[in-house]
């Protein structure tokens, strides 16, 4: 069944407030003007509409940044699916076992967004935080999210341990490690990848041994969360 083909002004609305990312959070009309390709006269229409929303701000200098809007519905979105209280607590104890930075991925369209994070107290580590989106096929995260996405719609599912953690080296960053295990819970009577569990840092310090440890540590992890979340999860080695 083909999808809706939607309306054209929300569309580009939403590919306008697409256009800031970490590293640009505040963007003049031009710059927005060239990250969508769309007419300033069609920019300053839809960011009217925005602004009015508060779903864009504009600044002093005549640029705009991202609004307050956008800060209520994403803690809305964390609130709704009330993971935190069971991720939060599964990044900690794998940030103390490791020393590692932890953090938990979800995918975010042709993207994955960093949707908690706790990190190393290492004065040099990968440097990641909460809300940000990142390639989605580049990464340990990354490919547990486009990988065990095959899980979706099954009753039950059955996991490989032996295959996991997945692991990554300089893939997205050419001084960072990763590895990543998935995280799966029940909707609807099916069972769903919800995200993946990580541990990232320079990969300096991901030696064979950290790696081996680490391992038993993610998958313990992930296999509690899966249960609490209601996965129907056949874990073999």
């Amino acid at each position: 069944m083909s999808q809706p083909k939607g309306v054209e002004a929300v569309d580009r609305a939403i590919l306008i407030l697409r256009s800031f990312d970490m590293h640009s959070g505040k963007l003049t009309l031009a710059q927005i003007a060239e990250r969508t390709g769309f007419y300033k006269s069609t920019i300053l229409r839809l960011v009217a509409s925005l602004e009015r929303e508060g779903f864009i701000v504009r600044t002093q200098d005549k640029s705009y940044s991202l609004g307050p809007e956008l800060l209520r519905l994403g803690s809305l979105y964390q609130r709704s699916l009330k993971l935190e209280e069971y991720i939060r607590p599964a990044l900690k104890r794998l940030l103390q076992a490791t020393g590692e930075s932890a953090s938990f991925f979800i995918r975010s369209g042709e993207g994955r967004s960093c949707l908690f994070r706790e990190d190393s107290s290492h004065t040099v580590r990968d440097h990641v935080v909460e809300g940000e989106t990142l390639v989605l096929k580049q990464g340990a995260a990354g490919h547990v999210l486009v990988d065990y996405a095959l899980q979706l719609g099954q009753d039950s599912a059955t996991v490989a341990k032996g295959t996991l953690p997945r692991f990554s080296f300089g893939e997205r960053v050419p001084d960072v490690a990763a590895s990543a295990v998935p995280v799966f819970g029940l909707q609807h009577s099916s069972t769903v990848l919800i995200g993946a569990l990580t541990l990232s840092g320079p990969k300096s310090r991901f030696t064979p041994e950290l790696c081996e440890m680490m391992g038993p540590h993610l998958l313990r992890e992930a296999k509690a969360l899966s249960d609490i979340l209601g996965a129907r999860i056949t874990w073999v080695d």
